[in-house]
């Protein structure tokens, strides 16, 4: 089968496309015939190698083929799974599972396999599992959503912002969205009352400002994000720069002892089948819906890499197998 590899750390130009063995599947295992994956910022610190990938596998990658996102059509169950047969069209998040989405067929086990929402397709499926989990969880791990809370988004033009910005709005929040000034139209479409260019203002400066905060591009300081919170008020860290995100571990956790307001780093399971149990019908629905920046085939990820890289794209980028 044809799937994209890398041997070493480094650039995009360290990918290429090679015929690879095809996965067989062992006990309690589902293989599926890739339609299309995307591409997320953990497949980027993956190539890059950073520290903490390095710290694992210090000379070569531990997984050859990226890719997380992947949505298909079952090609062979081992015999004792029950609830999925072939032909059925599933999704999943393969990160904890070895990666490898980025081929024309995966395996992982039958419990990372979820059906696809009614009407999508498996391209806009394959944007869904990691950066939509994730959203849910960062607007859902402290406190329910519920009307009229304010919360703010920062990094809210990316994958997992887009969905934070639709969840929030479609639960009746009043949502101020955060980012590059070309991408802010792109959010006043999925409904965000406010729309904020971080080149141009700190979204944290006013005292009490929100209810709730996900960031996603985490480059302030905890007490920041403290001082914006009202009471009672939760930020979530999804990810960002290393340093502030250590100091949503350290100074988030002093300073969420001291008060009720809190700033911390949430935990996050892939496919968690609450968090899709609460996203399936808002897809299915319409209300939340995958913004997909572009559509790229397989030889042409290297290219896509290095949009991801730039910031160059709203939502996210879907890999064609």
């Amino acid at each position: 089968m044809r799937a994209l590899v890398y041997d070493r750390y480094g650039t995009p130009d360290e990918l290429r496309v090679e015929d690879v063995e095809q996965p067989g599947v062992g006990p309690g295992e589902v293989r599926v015939r890739v339609v299309a994956s995307s591409i997320n910022d953990w497949d980027r610190d993956l190539l890059r190698g950073e520290p903490l990938n390095r710290a694992i596998a210090p000379f070569r990658p531990r997984h050859r083929v990226l890719g997380s996102d992947v949505a298909g059509v079952v090609d062979a169950v081992a015999p004792d799974v029950v609830g999925i047969d072939p032909g059925d069209e599933v999704m999943a998040d393969l990160s904890p599972h070895g990666f490898g989405a980025f081929a024309e067929y995966a395996v992982a086990p039958a419990s990372a396999w979820s059906a696809v929402p009614a009407g999508l397709s498996l391209e806009q499926a394959a944007a869904v599992p990691q950066a939509a989990g994730l959203a849910v969880t960062g607007l859902r791990a402290a406190q329910p959503l519920a009307p009229g809370q304010r919360i703010a988004v920062n990094g809210a033009g990316g994958g997992v912002g887009t969905f934070a910005v639709q969840i929030a709005v479609a639960a009746g929040a009043h949502v101020s969205a955060v980012d590059a000034a070309w991408k802010l139209d792109a959010l006043r479409a999925l409904g965000a009352h406010r729309v904020v260019d971080y080149a141009t203002e700190d979204f944290t400066s006013t005292p009490g400002a929100y209810d709730a905060i996900v960031e996603i591009s985490a480059h302030r300081r905890a007490r920041d994000y403290h001082r914006a919170l009202a009471g009672g008020g939760v930020c979530s860290v999804l990810g960002g720069q290393k340093r502030p995100m250590l100091s949503a571990v350290t100074t988030g956790s002093v300073l969420s002892a001291l008060g009720d307001r809190r700033v911390h780093m949430p935990m996050w399971r892939a496919n968690d089948r609450r968090d899709l149990a609460y996203l399936r019908p808002l897809l299915e629905s319409g209300a939340v819906a995958p913004v997909i920046d572009s559509v790229v085939d397989l030889d042409d990820v290297p290219d896509a890499f290095r949009r991801l890289v730039a910031q160059q794209h709203v939502g996210k980028i879907v890999v064609r197998l």
